[in-house]
């Protein structure tokens, strides 16, 4: 499928793909949550509404992010994963949090807190990548 692009930039250009509202915290719930149904991502707590919902998924997975399954002792439940493509946005995910740790808890003092103090970005990308590396391997190994 062609993507349509605003300009050559290349900031501009990734955010055309994945910076609306709802792609990076649908891989978030993949990443940090380990969600992977429709259903586990219509819980949490931004309330998306479902036919956005289902728009960002065949989005993300139109542009390799995330793929679709069924499990084979489910045929009737969709399951996604994060492809190496959505893995590799762990780095631009822990930079949010780390930022928004620091920045934006002056605005919104109810944030979740993330205990950053003794571990490195390097350490907390890995910590996340690998646990999702383990949880989608569990998941494909049972079909």
């Amino acid at each position: 499928m062609k993507k349509k692009f605003r300009s050559s930039c290349i900031i501009a250009s990734a955010l055309d793909l994945i910076g609306d509202k709802w792609s990076l915290l649908i891989v978030r719930d993949m990443l940090m949550h380990q969600k992977k149904t429709f259903k586990d991502f219509n819980s949490s707590d931004e309330g998306i509404a479902t036919n956005l919902l289902s728009a960002r998924l065949k989005h993300l997975e139109s542009i390799d992010v995330i793929s679709k399954r069924k499990l084979v002792s489910n045929k009737k439940e969709n399951i996604y994963l994060l492809t190496e493509k959505g893995i590799d946005l762990a780095p631009i995910i822990m930079e949010l949090v780390v930022w928004s740790d620091q920045y934006v808890r002056d605005y919104n003092s109810g944030m979740n807190t993330l205990a950053l103090e003794n571990i490195s970005k390097a350490e907390l990308i890995a910590h996340y990548q690998q646990g999702y590396q383990t949880f989608a391997n569990r998941i494909l190994l049972n079909e």
